[in-house]
């Protein structure tokens, strides 16, 4: 049998005041684009400060796990694993930055940036292997979106009928190797096909990195929207009962389903693929917006500290990432603290 490796535990971070969407109707520059389902507006959402870094969001994200566990807690850390949306340095993703600043020494540090939305699977997926197959007894890992603040408030970007739609968040996720709160299953599903059909470009022959006019968001074109809705509908439910089919779970089972957020329509369709009520399958969408990858664990993390996931209930979550070129699924026994 397998060695056993747990959720234990969650927790997350929400930068500054939340941000009304009146803030972009001021600069709306498309009535017709801004009523497309895949961009109405959530109610608000948080934006990063210029000066706080992905790491500043890490360590405050991080806080509430020493207060429970101890001081003890993150020296003892053996993997640490980082997804950042928008990476301060572009050379390097923010892993061992987060290791001096929190005092870790892990055995591991890895930077994972392919998983997009679905991220917090992939990487519990990577920390279980090594857990299982290793000396190493304790993994954090960390999703960080930051890009809201940055790019979509720019003057050129936040009249887009995009802009209101994401927000900034962190969520962290501690794994042990024990049976306290199992991880049950997961499927992550690599879709190379997709891969080319998001952009992120500056609105002119300028690349990013150069100097020059426009400046650099993701892109959509209507044609691309319609194609990323259908694999949406159809990617997060797919992996989702894959899981549920392994651990002998049928979908309308499940205790609680929690999936990334890019608009209510994607919301209302998976648990509704799912044969779940609505109250199993919350989310932060209103409070937060797009989380992207923080998604998941920001919405596990305010569940948990209300009381909603009970002990030795089924969380299963569920994402895609980018245009669909990624999902992933994970079903845990909850134990968390």
């Amino acid at each position: 049998m397998p060695v056993p490796v747990s959720l234990v535990d969650v927790a997350s971070y929400l930068p500054g005041e939340p941000v009304g969407t009146e803030y972009f109707t001021q600069f709306s520059r498309s009535e017709r684009m801004a009523k497309n389902v895949m961009f109405r507006a959530p109610k608000a959402r948080h934006h990063v400060g210029r000066d706080e870094t992905a790491v500043d969001m890490v360590e405050r994200a991080v806080a509430p796990l020493v207060e429970r566990h101890g001081a003890e807690l993150l020296s003892s850390i053996d993997v640490l694993l980082t997804h950042t949306q928008l990476p301060t340095n572009p050379v390097m993703g923010c892993g061992p930055e987060v290791a001096r600043r929190l005092g870790m020494r892990p055995g591991w540090v890895f930077d994972v940036h392919n998983g997009g939305c679905a991220a917090f699977m992939h990487m519990m997926q990577l920390a279980r292997m090594i857990l299982q197959t290793t000396d190493a007894r304790s993994a954090l890992i960390v999703v960080t979106q930051n890009a809201a603040g940055p790019v979509f408030t720019q003057s050129e970007i936040r009249g887009l009928a995009q802009a209101p739609v994401p927000g900034d968040g962190c969520g962290v996720g501690l794994l042990r190797k024990n049976d306290q709160a199992p991880i049950l299953d997961i499927e992550c599903r690599t879709y190379p096909e997709f891969a080319g059909d998001m952009d992120f470009d500056t609105g002119s022959e300028r690349k990013y990195w150069e100097p020059g006019v426009g400046q650099g968001c993701v892109s959509f074109s209507e044609s691309k929207i319609t194609k990323v809705f259908a694999r949406g509908n159809r990617l997060v439910p797919e992996v989702a009962l894959a899981v549920c089919e392994r651990i002998g779970v049928k979908g309308r089972d499940i205790d609680t389903f929690v999936t990334n957020q890019p608009n209510r329509l994607f919301l209302r369709n998976w648990h509704d693929a799912l044969e779940l009520p609505a109250e199993r399958h919350p989310d932060t969408f209103d409070r937060c917006g797009n989380l992207f990858a923080a998604g998941i664990p920001v919405t596990l993390d305010i569940e948990n500290r209300a009381g909603r996931l009970r002990n030795g209930s089924i969380v299963l979550m569920s994402a895609f990432a980018h245009a669909g070129d990624f999902a992933g699924a994970a079903a845990v026994r909850w134990g968390a603290a």
